[in-house]
């Protein structure tokens, strides 16, 4: 091979390494200004966030995520709305004349008129004051024009119905044996004393003719509704007086009272009926009583509170015809009174709680429970002087001893309690 054959492949070699660098040269030029077309789209800057991450986490692959996606928050259910009302019941507040002498000094000794009854109930006052309100047979009529009358024909001053209002009395029972004590004018006259009261003051068992009965009293308390019934079983032999404006309905007319009971459970959460029945001075129930007392569970009643003996008889739980249990407190003896047997100085406060539950929908149900019955002892010193109320649970063995009627004691009065009251129901000591 000549040397100038060698020179020419040299010089060849050298122009196609040339060549090939420009080719290459431009192909990445071609590359480089076709790459927006070669490229994906870039997306959305993800947001910042604020958290702080470790290191590792950092250098660390995603996790997949392990939450539910996010749902918006719902409603509450809403709740059933329940209202509870704690009541006392009270027996006979039969009212004699030492009764009623003793509040007429009272407010003379202090330069006021009228009658002041405080005194008689100062003992019981905070007791029957802690319950929503509390109900009561009032024995005997009230009026502020009448003159007041002891037995057998009683009336009693006005002041007292004011004074059981101001300790929590809302309702009174009127339907018992001395409605017709005073006649026509008396029915009048306590008419217009209970018309005067305040518009929550309930009397119950007076009306104004048979076209007038199913206009029976429905109390409202915090959305509660209870409608209140009373009957007696007798007027002591006296009919309705001539020329009354209002009379009482007898238990003896059952078609009535099992209307009323029907009415009242459709106008009413709550129906409570008052009887003054019985045998007075026994602690037995008679048969009349019991089967009255399965009659008016029956046809409807909620609660069946019993008056008239003046002494206290048993309380029993009934069955109803649709298969509710009915309490029926058969007598709760005397409230305030001036009688002289010792059982006639026993009575109990009946305590029991009305709760109704109404559901989000509409519906309601009112049920009674925690029934009790707290025992009073009505004291006075001898001569009848210092007539007050008083607890058992705050009744002591030294005014037992001073009591105006011999023999009487603590322990008796617990006997006949214990005898009367089933345990279960019997509370001597409420706190």
């Amino acid at each position: 091979m000549s040397k100038g054959s060698h020179y020419r492949r040299r010089k060849s070699r050298g122009r196609v390494l040339v060549w090939s660098l420009l080719c290459l040269l431009a192909i990445g030029a071609v590359l480089y200004a076709a790459r927006d077309q070669l490229l994906p789209e870039p997306g959305p800057a993800a947001p910042a966030s604020s958290a702080v991450v470790s290191s590792e986490e950092a250098s660390s692959p995603p996790a997949a995520s392990s939450a539910a996606p996010s749902l918006p928050e719902s409603e509450p259910e809403p709740e059933p709305v329940v209202t509870a009302l704690r009541i006392a019941a009270a027996g006979d507040n039969l009212i004699h004349d030492g009764l009623y002498l003793q509040a007429q000094r009272r407010a003379q000794a202090n330069g006021a008129e009228g009658y002041d009854f405080a005194a008689l109930y100062q003992h019981v006052a905070p007791f029957f004051s802690g319950f929503d309100f509390c109900v009561v047979n009032q024995e005997t009529l009230l009026s502020d024009e009448l003159a007041p009358s002891s037995y057998p024909r009683f009336c009693t001053p006005g002041d007292m119905g004011r004074h059981l209002y101001s300790l929590g009395f809302r309702v009174f029972f009127l339907a018992n044996n001395h409605i017709y004590d005073q006649g026509a004018e008396g029915i009048a006259s306590t008419r217009r004393f209970w018309a005067s009261m305040p518009e929550d003051a309930v009397a119950a068992g007076l009306y104004a003719g048979e076209e007038d009965y199913s206009s029976f009293p429905i109390q409202q308390v915090n959305g509660v509704s209870i409608a209140w019934l009373a009957y007696t079983e007798h007027t002591n032999g006296l009919p309705t007086p001539q020329g009354a404006e209002a009379n009482v309905i007898y238990t003896s007319q059952e078609d009535v009272i099992q209307q009323q009971i029907a009415q009242a459970k459709e106008q009413a959460d709550l129906v409570a009926v008052s009887v003054h029945w019985g045998t007075e001075n026994t602690h037995q129930v008679n048969d009349s009583q019991r089967q009255l007392a399965q009659k008016l569970a029956d046809w409807g009643a909620d609660i069946v509170i019993g008056t008239h003996p003046h002494v206290v008889q048993p309380i029993e739980m009934l069955t109803g015809a649709e298969g509710q249990q009915v309490p029926v407190a058969y007598s709760l003896g005397n409230f305030a009174s001036a009688q002289d047997r010792i059982d006639n100085l026993i009575g109990i406060a009946l305590t029991f709680t009305v709760t109704k539950t109404e559901q989000p929908g509409g519906e309601s149900r009112t049920e009674i429970s925690g029934l009790q019955a707290v025992p009073l002892v009505m004291h006075y010193d001898a001569y009848y002087r210092d007539m007050r109320l008083y607890l058992f649970r705050d009744y002591t063995d030294e005014l037992a001893a001073s009591h105006g009627v011999g023999g009487v004691t603590r322990a008796y009065i617990q006997s006949v309690l214990e005898e009367s009251i089933g345990e279960e129901y019997l509370l001597l000591d409420p706190a």
